[in-house]
């Protein structure tokens, strides 16, 4: 059997929120880690994926939302595991060499441009406050991804409109079921 990690992005997502409905809805879905809210400390993110990827010798299929797309990026580039693949839903773009300034409450470091160890699908929206399409695209291709086009889908969080997702749904379907 597959596990599904939910991998929360530096908020903590809305009860409406898709990942909160889904994870109420299936117990093969498990956060990882249950979403702590800001700051984001992308090396806690990551021990915390680590431990719960390393928890269990099943597959894993990684579903991460925002700045969890960077957990699962920096996390692939210090570890391995039993990870079959990975949704990855509109990540923040970061330029290289991004460095924090004193009130941000992310702090992540140099996020990784290679290619994941595993089949992913990056889920990009064309008007998402905290990407542009082509730097979603540029992610994509850097993390070998395949793009997925969301259309005008905000951040796709509650506050665009997104408690119930049903394409993403099907994407997680696809991951499952290709081989």
């Amino acid at each position: 059997m597959t596990r599904l990690l939910l991998v929360p992005g530096r908020g903590v997502p809305l009860p409406g929120h898709w990942s909160r409905r889904w994870a109420a809805a299936d117990p093969l879905y498990r956060w990882a880690p249950e979403p702590p809210g800001p700051p984001y400390r992308a090396d806690e993110r990551v021990a915390a994926l680590q431990a719960a990827v390393a928890a269990d010798d099943e597959p894993a299929i990684l579903v991460a939302h925002s700045a969890g797309c960077l957990t699962v990026a920096l996390w692939a580039g210090r570890h391995t595991g039993p990870v079959r693949a990975a949704l990855l839903v509109t990540p923040p773009y970061l330029d290289p060499g991004w460095v924090p300034g004193p009130d941000d409450d992310v702090i992540v470091g140099e996020v990784p441009r290679v290619p994941l160890p595993f089949r992913s699908i990056l889920v990009a929206s064309r008007n998402d406050p905290h990407a542009t399409f082509a730097e979603s695209g540029a992610y994509a291709r850097q993390w070998g991804a395949e793009l997925y086009d969301a259309g005008e889908a905000g951040h796709l969080d509650t506050a665009s409109g997104y408690g119930p997702w049903p394409a993403g749904e099907q994407l997680v379907d696809r991951l499952l079921t290709d081989r």
